[in-house]
């Protein structure tokens, strides 16, 4: 039900929700239409998001349910959604280090605000013969192997990574693919940039 809530006009939004707290608390729509002083019909045209109701009735409302005003409202402000949605294939191309040996990356997301935590990219590899840098950078990244399957070197350690495999390291050590062993290769970069001290 919240997932659903998120596109909803704020008569269906209030509706939802005084029918909510009404339910949790075992009131028949009779009982709070005559303590709150408006007809049950017309409750429940509200829960039905079938009227706009007066702020004063629904203050009155609210208040039968034990509900602040500014709480359903405040409530309601947060189910905007900030969810990105990235269609396949459509991530933003970004240049990155590895572009100049022909790694592809799709920026699928980042956080937005002044200070970035973290930004994940569908890095793409196909040829088996190219050279790779080494990458550093701070925080802790994660990799998730989608596709394909290769060598991936950490500091002085290296990993076999098959289609499903995800390794996590920390970012300041350098790091960066070894040896494509299949093609394509396709992995899921997820950085994080923040340090547990600022949580």
């Amino acid at each position: 039900m919240k997932e659903q809530e998120n596109h909803l006009r704020l008569e269906q939004y209030i509706g939802i929700q005084i029918k909510r707290q009404r339910q949790e608390q075992g009131l028949k729509l009779s009982e709070v239409a005559e303590i709150a002083g408006i007809s049950q019909g017309m409750l429940s045209k509200i829960e039905n998001a079938q009227v706009s109701t007066s702020l004063e009735t629904l203050s009155r409302l609210c208040e039968v349910l034990g509900m602040p005003m500014s709480k359903l409202f405040n409530l309601y402000d947060q189910l905007e959604s900030d969810a990105i949605l990235v269609k396949s294939n459509q991530g933003m191309q970004v240049v990155r280090r590895g572009t100049e040996k022909g790694h592809s990356y799709q920026l699928l997301t980042h956080s937005r605000g002044p200070k970035k935590n973290f930004e994940a990219y569908l890095v793409s590899m196909d040829d088996a013969s190219e050279e790779f840098p080494t990458f550093s950078h701070s925080g802790t990244e994660l990799l998730y192997l989608v596709e394909g399957e290769m060598i991936y070197r950490h500091g002085h350690q290296v990993y076999h990574m098959q289609a499903g495999d995800c390794l996590t390291f920390e970012g300041d050590i350098p790091h960066g693919p070894e040896k494509l062993l299949k093609v394509p290769i396709r992995v899921l970069s997820v950085m994080n940039y923040s340090h547990p001290s600022e949580d």
